[in-house]
């Protein structure tokens, strides 16, 4: 299936992220009820005032977006407003 979003929204695939104690103990994903906040964007709408293209990996707002769940995989739909910042590589 393939998700075209509309307006200044973004299709964002949630990054994984360990976790480590300070003892460098690797904590599972289940350790933490808070999701993720850094993922990669997989769709753009077609507003002109969307920053961010396809491929960038970037931070949101904590809480925001919309989740869908598209073969097995979840994703967010966010307001381009609810985009922070983009990850440098």
């Amino acid at each position: 299936m393939k998700i075209k979003p509309l307006g200044k929204n973004v299709l964002v695939k949630m990054k994984k992220q360990e976790q480590k104690t300070e003892s460098g103990i690797v904590l599972p994903e289940t350790a933490s009820d808070e999701r993720p906040q850094i993922g990669e964007v997989k769709a753009v709408g077609e507003s002109e005032k969307i920053k961010v293209k396809v491929g960038d990996d970037i931070i949101f707002a904590k809480y925001s977006g919309t989740e869908v769940k598209i073969d097995k995989d979840e994703y967010l739909i966010l307001k381009s407003e609810d985009i922070l910042a983009v990850v440098e590589k």
